[in-house]
Formats: C-alpha cells, sequence, structure tokens
C-alpha cells in the first residue's frame, strides 16, 4: 500500500483524539500500558475464548480522564481475530482515529500480503518489513543479516551434512503458532528424532522439507530490545531500551531434571519442545554494549537501503553469545518484541537509564506517538 494512501487517510483523524489499537495478544498489555502512562486511550481486538484477560482482568477505570486501573479502555470481540482486518472493521478504525501498533500475533493470524497491500490503517512503525520475519520468503530477515554484514548461524543445506550440533527450525504440526525445533548432531540423530516428532504429530513432512537447518550456537540467548526514532533529532536515534529472555517448555523442563532421570524419560517426553510460555529480563555486561549498538546499527542501515524508509519504532534483535563472547543473530522482530512484557510499567533497566523514568517498549512507542504530534511529524512514523 502506497504510503501517501494512509497518510491521506491520517489527514480525517481528530489528532486530539488519537487511540492505540492492538490485537490482543503476544505484547499487547506492555503497548496498551505504555500508551495509557502516555496519556492516550486504547483499543484491544479480542478473540472470543480468550478475551477475560483484556476484557475483565486488564480493564481500564478511570476518573475522568485519570487513569485509576487496568490499561483496556475499550474492546471489540470477534470469533476469529482475521475479522479485525475486515473493510468494515477498518472504516471503523479510521473513524475512531486509531493508531495500530502491530505485534507478532497480528502477522501470525493475517495474511501478511493482505496486511501490505488491504489494511488501510496508518500503523506505528514498519509495514513492509513484518514480512522480513516469514523464514524462506523472498528477501527475510537472513537475507537482511546477510546484506547488512551482520553474523547468523551457519545454515546446513543437506541434512547428509550434518556434522555439528545443529538446530531445526520449523513450525510445529497442531499448534501452528508454535515451534517444532529439535536439535542433532550428525544425519542419524536427525532422522531418529524427525521419525519420533512425525510419529507423535509434533512436525509434520511438509514442513521438515522447508525447514532450516543452522549450526547450534552454545550459549546465553539475550533478546536486545532496540527502538529507532526518525525523528529524533539532538540525540542518538537508536536506543537500546532492555534485554529479555525466554522460558520453553518443554526444553526448560528437561533442563531442570538430573541426567540420570532424563534418560527413564520415554519416547514421547524425551525429545524436548521448544514453545515460548514466558519471559524474563537480563542486562548485558558492559563491555558488551558497545557490540549490541553496532548490531543495531548494521540492521537499521540495511534496512533503510533495502526496505526504504527502513525500520521505525521498535524492534528486537534475538542474539546468542558464544564462549568468545561473540554474537549471533538467530532471529529478527521488526516490531515490539515478544518478551517485552516483562518490563511494563516498571521499565526496562537501559530505557530507565535513558530517559530517567520508567521505559518499556510498550511507553517508549507512546511516547514517540507524543513526541511525533508535538512536533507535527506523526507522517513520519506511521506507514
Amino acid at each position: 500500500m502506497d504510503r501517501k494512501t494512509i497518510w491521506n487517510n491520517l489527514e480525517s483523524y481528530d489528532l486530539s483524539n488519537l487511540k492505540v489499537g492492538i490485537l490482543a495478544s503476544h505484547s499487547a498489555l506492555d503497548a496498551a500500558d505504555g500508551a495509557v502512562e502516555e496519556g492516550f486511550k486504547t483499543v484491544l481486538y479480542c478473540k472470543k475464548g480468550r478475551e477475560r484477560t483484556y476484557t475483565n482482568y486488564f480493564k481500564s477505570k478511570r476518573n475522568f480522564d485519570e487513569i485509576e486501573r487496568g490499561c483496556v479502555d475499550e474492546f471489540i470481540i470477534y470469533d476469529d481475530f482475521k475479522q479485525l482486518a475486515t473493510k468494515a472493521e477498518q472504516e471503523r478504525m479510521l473513524k475512531d482515529n486509531v493508531l495500530f501498533i502491530p505485534n507478532r500475533s497480528f502477522t501470525s493470524y493475517i495474511d501478511v500480503d493482505y496486511i501490505e497491500r488491504e489494511f488501510a490503517v496508518p500503523i506505528v512503525g514498519s509495514r513492509n518489513l513484518l514480512a522480513s520475519e516469514e523464514r524462506g520468503r523472498g528477501k527475510d530477515y537472513y537475507w537482511l543479516l546477510e546484506k547488512a554484514g551482520l553474523p547468523y548461524p551457519k545454515k546446513v543445506d543437506n541434512p547428509e551434512d550434518i556434522d555439528k550440533l545443529v538446530i531445526v527450525k520449523l513450525h510445529h504440526a497442531k499448534k501452528k503458532l508454535e515451534r517444532g525445533f529439535f536439535t542433532a548432531a550428525s544425519f542419524e540423530e536427525y532422522k531418529q528424532k524427525s521419525g519420533e516428532l512425525l510419529k507423535h504429530g509434533v512436525i509434520d513432512n511438509e514442513s521438515l522439507q522447508t525447514a532450516r537447518i543452522e549450526e547450534y550456537i552454545i550459549g546465553p540467548v539475550f533478546n536486545l530490545d532496540f527502538f529507532y526514532s526518525p525523528i529524533e533529532e539532538e540525540m542518538e536515534k537508536i536506543e537500546l531500551l532492555g534485554v529479555d529472555w525466554r522460558f520453553e517448555t518443554s526444553l526448560d523442563g528437561h533442563v531442570r531434571l538430573p541426567a540420570l532421570q532424563q534418560i527413564t524419560l520415554n519416547e514421547g517426553q524425551k525429545i524436548p519442545e521448544y514453545t515460548v510460555c514466558g519471559h524474563n529480563s537480563a542486562t548485558l555486561r558492559e563491555s558488551l554494549l558497545e557490540n549490541a549498538f553496532a548490531l543495531a546499527e548494521k540492521y537499521v542501515k540495511a534496512t533503510q537501503e533495502h526496505y526504504k524508509p527502513g525500520i521505525i519504532g521498535a524492534f528486537c534483535l534475538q542474539t546468542c553469545v558464544d564462549k568468545d563472547l561473540k554474537f549471533h543473530i538467530y532471529d529478527v522482530a521488526p516490531r515490539i518484541g515478544g518478551g517485552t512484557n516483562v518490563h511494563m510499567w516498571a521499565g526496562h533497566p537501559y530505557g530507565n537509564t535513558l530517559w530517567r523514568k520508567q521505559m518499556s517498549s510498550g511507553r517508549r512507542t507512546a511516547l514517540e506517538i507524543k513526541r511525533a504530534l508535538e512536533q507535527d511529524k506523526l507522517k513520519e512514523i506511521v506507514t
């Protein structure tokens, strides 16, 4: 969709009555919490059967415009998330002056091609970069990392060439938004594990044939939650707000077991799954921060060269750090990350230090909207 179309739609907005809209999943609470902290009303788009988190437990209570509890001012409930993107719902959003903050669930439940071509609501962030998150698609984030000269795990094209520990990345057969990842250190182990996962319905043959196999980086995981401001003029445009890491089931359950107990697991238990079920906060040793910023600088530059206008707002570089303290980027989120809820209200350690107040990714996004309004630069942060 031509950016001018979005700008034209924005012309009809009552800028004194903007609302922040979010699909009610993933990191929606962080985005909503940040929005109310910066004085905006929120609208969450929910799916029937999983709406009560938002409609009941985090529903807002206001004394006039003063927020007293919660962060969900308004909500709309659909039978299916796909209804959010219908023409009628888009018209409602445009009449409600909604600025939409995308998360991973948005692009998982709604076709990314449709988002690019038909979703006429102003998106705070980089609409065209959302498609880069789809592994195997032309010009995906691996392509972008290569163009940027950024480090990422070496790809193994043929399973028969596996001669060291690798991770096989593919979708879960039954939980379509989750992972069917597994590790192997040889072709024999690959055949044995894939066979068992196929047997138990965790993966399917079609996904296995198109899976990405890459070197497994042995080291801790750090999701680097960055922010890029195209409207900043005095200070650095790139900000490191915080770092998070994941809890994965059933992997984390496996590593809590003593080796002797792991050996006794039955066939259906012994191969761990990598389904993300939570996050925690972390910091980096300060000597690594310079290298982390260098990663972000290269990524931002590459997006500006190959995905104009480039990254806008929140993005996350998901990394492992090896024994030599070198970063390896194994995933990229060109929007608000999945682990930022761990920082909502309390803020990110680095974001708080930078802004001298509690600053989560959600609040930083809302602050960017407020600053853009004040500077008459709203068009520069929406696509």
